[in-house]
């Protein structure tokens, strides 16, 4: 019932409206319903996953669910209250920036209908580290709900030359670490919608960049969040660098920058106006996922985002290899009770297997049958 309520009667009422204005009010909403029991129970009731075989315990953390909202969502962590409730059993809130930013000019978000993506151009808007941390601090989780942060560069003309840059990623992650915020952290490396671009998602600044974290000591979990359109001796570079500074893992991967790849050409703007999400993510992303499984074994935690619109693709990125999936278009284009259709997948395929168990055997050679050898040109 609720599949078919969201499909044929809420999702064409909310499409009529500018896509931020949508989501700030569903923001607002979900706080509201998330400060309250009865706000939690009625979400529960509705699009909880009320077992635990699809539980995981990934770099000592423990996921209610393997389903993460990704990070361009919750980026102020006003939503850490009522997620849980929802399906999801973590959050990547932010990308948390060192100063407030106000974001890219208006509009920030544009839907492709047909081709199920989105323009997606907010330019990191987020109220700043040290307004996000004190709002995190006051929340409280279950014990299997996971909140991590995503640090990106601020997107200010000040901090747009590389030396700048680079503390002003350090300076969120050392307020984050003193604060004691955040389960996990993720190093935005690749947004392509801030001043100076993506000048992280190159191995040498990366280097830099990664060189002037690790002085930051701490005890949590450390990601990357990667690119999607390098071809594939150019993303093993950039590995190659989060490796050398021994980071957890990578979150594969960011918006696709790549116009052509809509299933819909025409519906595309006329010049460059932002990165996508949603289906043109999927490909590339998972391609990129299973080949790093298969370069790099067990070296990495791997997390699957990009273009998971069904419970279908979402196995195929633990296929390919996924430990976790990060996911937002999703939940927009097919709805709020997809988290609980891929749980309900998750445990059907995976539920009681280690996630060593899930990389081995047939599924290894599955993976091998789905996507070219590591070694082919990309």
């Amino acid at each position: 019932m609720l599949p078919l309520l969201y499909g044929r009667a809420l999702k064409p009422l909310l499409f009529r409206f500018d896509p931020e204005k949508v989501h700030d009010q569903f923001v607002d909403l979900g706080e509201t319903l998330g400060r309250i029991p009865v706000g939690r129970a009625l979400i529960s009731a509705m699009y909880g996953y009320p077992r635990e075989d699809a539980s995981v315990t990934v770099d000592g953390l423990r996921y209610r669910t393997p389903i993460v909202m990704a990070a361009g969502f919750d980026y102020n962590g006003r939503l850490a209250s009522v997620l849980p409730w929802m399906g999801f059993g973590g959050v990547e809130v932010g990308s948390v920036t060192a100063l407030p930013t106000e974001g890219n000019a208006p509009p920030r978000m544009r839907r492709l209908i047909r081709s199920r993506a989105i323009v997606v151009n907010k330019g990191l808007k987020n109220e700043g580290v040290e307004a996000i941390a004190e709002r995190l601090a006051t929340v409280r989780t279950p014990d299997d709900f996971v909140v991590g942060v995503s640090i990106a560069r601020s997107n200010l003309e000040s901090v747009a030359g590389e030396a700048e840059g680079v503390e002003d990623y350090a300076r969120t992650l050392e307020h984050l670490v003193e604060t004691r915020i955040g389960d996990f952290y993720t190093i935005n490396i690749s947004c392509p919608n801030v001043h100076g671009g993506e000048s992280f998602a190159e191995p040498a600044r990366l280097r830099r960049l990664l060189g002037r974290l690790s002085r930051v000591e701490h005890d949590r979990p450390m990601y990357a969040k990667m690119p999607i359109n390098p071809g594939w001796d150019e993303f093993r570079r950039l590995v190659d660098v989060v490796e050398e500074f021994g980071l957890h893992g990578l979150v594969i991967g960011n918006l696709n920058k790549d116009y052509g790849s809509l299933e819909h050409p025409d519906e595309a703007p006329p010049s460059y106006r932002g990165g996508l999400s949603g289906r043109p993510c999927h490909g590339p992303s998972t391609e990129l996922l299973a080949r790093t499984r298969e370069s790099y074994g067990d070296r990495f935690t791997l997390i699957g985002c990009g273009g998971i619109l069904s419970p279908d693709d979402a196995v195929e990125k633990f296929q390919a290899g996924a430990d976790l999936v990060h996911l937002i278009s999703g939940m927009i284009f097919t709805g709020p009770h997809l988290m609980k259709q891929i749980a309900a997948a998750y445990a059907a395929e995976f539920g009681g297997e280690s996630r060593e168990h899930r990389r081995s055997g047939q599924l290894r050679e599955q993976v091998q049958g789905q996507h070219p050898p590591a070694g082919s040109s990309g």
